[in-house]
């Protein structure tokens, strides 16, 4: 009996072996959707690494390049988020338009304070963010189509509001002057630790002017709060059950929605974040030019994207991560501005871009295969 158990035990044995059997690392770094994020970023520094200025890799060059990618990347984000809960949201760059219209009317014409007219801009925000979802979930009509409709309402409202706001202008000015007097307008606008960059250019730690003055003043608010959302976004998608719900209602909406997840909430909770995103991002433009603008965010809805599937994330929905889009931005913002620091044509961006998502969206689908054993 006691051979007999020893001899059964064996294959139960090989079997617990083989699926305890760990997977190398480059599998598991293969699984990763930020893989070819990270990738694409280390080609792209060794290329300009070789033809561009050597000044675009001094501090005052890397800040440069990363306050433009800060902001799109915070863009970026909320729409990675959005795209791995299943949906898409082309209406981004037009609410950057709109958001920038409520801020500058309540402050402006209302002359509301600050405080009071930032919770407004962003609860208008957040109302068209819970429209649009609601939109999508009882029309059951793809969100494509009804962003895309946004797209064009919001661009539209933004172009009327603010000719009816300035008697004919599509420029409303004076929105950071108006706000100069709040203790949240720091928040928004300028610099972050400038003592501490003064005393390193005292030091001789970083480059100054003969004035004495550092070179670089500080670390941009914008990049602040890009890595911020980063990480908090990076946090809810690994760490949360509202992560979970996300991928879930991205990868299968049936078979979770019969697991409870409540689908049509994590939808419209993505859509709200798309949007008030864009508004954080309105914010941070408006007060740092003191003025918006009706073409404010032009396009922004498909660099976003773009840099989203760059990052990782399926079209499909299901799959993706928010440092993905962390690295895409950061891309974007290295390419856009590095072609400067080089004798290439700019032009050349808009090619890139197309490039990158092809390139993107066919890595993606080799790895989405190469995980699920798909043919």
């Amino acid at each position: 009996m006691s051979e007999a158990m020893q001899t059964g035990a064996r294959p139960l044995e090989r079997s617990a072996d083989e699926r305890l059997k760990k997977s190398t690392l480059l599998a598991e770094a293969m699984r990763r959707p930020e893989l070819g994020a990270i990738a694409g970023l280390a080609a792209v520094i060794i290329f300009f690494a070789w033809r561009a200025d050597a000044s675009m890799f001094t501090l005052a060059g890397m800040m440069t390049v990363l306050a433009p990618a800060s902001e799109l990347g915070i863009l970026a984000i909320a729409a990675a988020l959005l795209m791995i809960g299943g949906e898409f949201d082309l209406s981004i760059g037009s609410m950057l338009a709109f958001s920038g219209l409520v801020l500058g009317v309540c402050l402006v014409v209302l002359d509301w304070p600050f405080e009071l007219a930032l919770a407004a801009t962003f609860a208008v925000a957040a109302m068209m963010g819970i429209i649009s979802g609601q939109t999508v979930i009882r029309t059951k009509l793809p969100s494509f189509i009804v962003t895309l409709a946004f797209l064009f309402i919001l661009r539209g409202i933004s172009l009327v509001g603010l000719k009816a706001a300035t008697g004919g202008s599509t420029q409303l000015r004076g929105i950071a002057d108006a706000a100069s007097g709040s203790p949240l307008a720091g928040l928004f606008q300028g610099v972050a630790f400038p003592g501490t960059f003064r005393w390193l250019a005292e030091q001789g730690l970083i480059g100054r002017f003969p004035s004495g003055l550092p070179t670089v003043e500080g670390v941009p608010v914008s990049i602040l709060w890009f890595t911020g959302f980063a990480l908090l976004a990076t946090w809810v998608l690994l760490k949360t059950r509202t992560g979970n719900w996300i991928f879930a209602a991205g990868g299968d909406q049936n078979a979770a929605r019969n697991s409870g997840v409540p689908v049509n909430l994590v939808k419209t909770g993505l859509f709200v974040t798309t949007a008030c995103a864009a508004t954080l991002v309105a914010v941070i433009q408006v007060m740092n030019t003191g003025s918006t603008d009706a073409l404010r965010g032009d396009q922004k809805e498909f660099e976003a994207i773009i840099a989203a599937v760059i990052g990782g994330c399926l079209l499909t929905g299901g799959y993706g991560s928010a440092i993905g889009a962390f690295f895409g931005a950061i891309i974007f913002g290295t390419v856009s501005i590095g072609l400067g620091y080089t004798r290439i044509d700019s032009d050349w961006f808009k090619v890139f871009l197309g490039g990158m998502l092809l390139l993107a969206v066919l890595f993606n689908n080799f790895i989405r295969k190469k995980v699920t054993g798909e043919r």
